[in-house]
């Protein structure tokens, strides 16, 4: 039985990292070390720092990636893209070009036989008004026609300072540290979630930037079940994906070369 893969947040391209191209070559080197065992790999989101498609342009570079996926697709393998808050405006350059299915919205599919929900996770849960105001913004169709109207130069050079400085108004520029079970937004959202979806196994979302693998318990009409959450990290510092094969889940770190 063939592997299934999930990554997430490797925002390629980013102005706030000095090793892009390193960072970019190590995901391709994984993508290709995975490329003869994978049926299905699932993108949750923020692979680019930075990504808009004009009608006739799209963001220059990342063509060792964008490379790397279409082989993936002209195997076989499955490569499913979830846009998340830096890669909203993905339309259908991704899909017709390198192969890969668009998804705009968390999706619940069964996978080996076991019921996953994927989301990358920025929708789920966030409590902060003013990231929800400006997720609001992003997602307005008038506000992408609007800036559909700036030319390549600006708005893509726009779009990537913007990105690099939401990034360091953070302290180190890192995401913060895990919270706790109780003051997770992601988790307190699952297990909201669970109450009236006890049949999925695992949830499994991108955008928090922690490796996170945790088992939830919830009750619903007087039934107690289970399900596993995992947070997939990132490909900035901590190159971590999860694998599974249909019995076994895990959450791993990529090390290059092994």
């Amino acid at each position: 039985m063939n592997k299934v893969y999930f990554i997430s947040d490797a925002h390629l391209g980013s102005l706030a990292t000095e090793h892009r191209r390193t960072q970019e070559r190590r995901l391709v080197a994984f993508l290709d070390s995975i490329k003869t065992q994978a049926s299905a790999v699932y993108m949750l989101g923020d692979m680019f720092d930075f990504w808009y498609e004009y009608r006739l342009a799209v963001p220059k570079g990342y063509t060792r990636f964008l490379g790397k996926v279409s082989e993936l697709t002209d195997m076989g393998v499955e490569v499913h893209y979830f846009t998340g808050n830096h890669d909203i405006w993905a339309y259908d350059y991704l899909e017709k070009e390198c192969g890969v299915t668009i998804h705009r919205k968390p999706l619940t599919t069964e996978i080996y036989g076991n019921l996953f929900f994927l989301a990358h996770g920025d929708e789920l849960g966030e409590r902060d008004k003013g990231f929800r105001f400006i997720r609001s913004v992003f997602h307005n169709r008038l506000c992408q026609v609007l800036f559909s109207s700036l030319h390549p130069r600006w708005g893509i050079d726009f779009g990537l300072k913007w990105a690099k400085h939401s990034r360091l108004k953070r302290a180190d520029g890192t995401e913060p540290p895990y919270k706790g079970e109780d003051k997770e937004e992601l988790i307190l959202w699952t297990k909201e979630y669970m109450k009236t979806h006890p049949d999925i196994n695992f949830f499994i979302y991108g955008h928090r930037h922690i490796a996170l693998d945790l088992m939830l318990s919830s009750t619903s009409e007087g039934n107690s079940h289970k399900s596993r959450l995992m947070i997939l990290g990132d490909w900035i510092s901590q190159y971590t994906y999860v694998e599974y094969d249909g019995e076994t889940i895990s959450l791993k770190d990529y090390v290059e070369g092994e």
